[in-house]
């Protein structure tokens, strides 16, 4: 039994398609696939870092007294501060909750060790991209003024390092960039054809 050039045999006997080639810096080591490693851990550090500090209160961003182990909340400075957009009143009215202390820490944990570790890449961009969404919403860029009257200093109205952050996320996962570096194949394997959650 013949088998046409654009197939295989699969290792059950079946016949299949050849899988689509895995892009070369994603397959070796090469200074493209290194440069997106070091990409890759580095913005994975920044959530982890923010996770770490508001959780143990280290006194950079968050001081010891603030810390979520001491009983303080990591949404309600930032949110109860939000004093521009369309969404102000709402964002008010979600801080310091403990729904939302706990999605966003749990998010910030789980997308910084994800994306250092390069697993589950996909599931961290969409997270990691909402997440920034939400925070630039919060900012809301577009204003000149807040809603006390006071200017904004915005930079840019549209693009900030938030949007920033979800499209390197985005880019990540786009180039599998948990393969140079990562655990990103063994957990390509471990998760089959599920590919939501590679």
């Amino acid at each position: 039994m013949s088998i046409r050039p654009d197939e295989k045999k699969t290792t059950s006997g079946h016949r299949g398609t050849t899988p689509a080639p895995i892009p070369e810096f994603a397959a070796a080591p090469t200074i493209a696939g290194k440069s997106l490693a070091v990409l890759r851990v580095a913005t994975g550090f920044i959530f982890l870092w923010a996770f770490l500090d508001k959780l143990f209160g280290l006194g950079y961003a968050t001081p010891s007294k603030g810390a979520w182990l001491n009983g303080g909340s990591p949404t309600k400075g930032f949110l109860s501060n939000v004093h521009v957009g369309p969404f102000e009143s709402m964002f008010h009215a979600w801080a310091g909750t403990w729904w939302a202390d706990t999605l966003f820490m749990l998010g910030l944990g789980a997308i910084g060790v994800a994306v250092i570790a390069g697993v589950g890449l996909r599931l961290s961009a969409a997270a990691g991209a909402l997440m920034m969404l939400m925070m630039w919403t919060a900012e809301w860029p577009f204003a000149l003024s807040t809603s006390t009257g006071e200017a904004t200093h915005s930079t840019n109205p549209i693009i900030d390092y938030h949007i920033i952050y979800a499209l390197i996320l985005i880019a990540l996962a786009a180039a599998s960039a948990g393969n140079t570096w990562g655990l990103g194949h063994r957990w390509s394997a471990l998760v089959g054809d599920r590919t939501w959650l590679r």
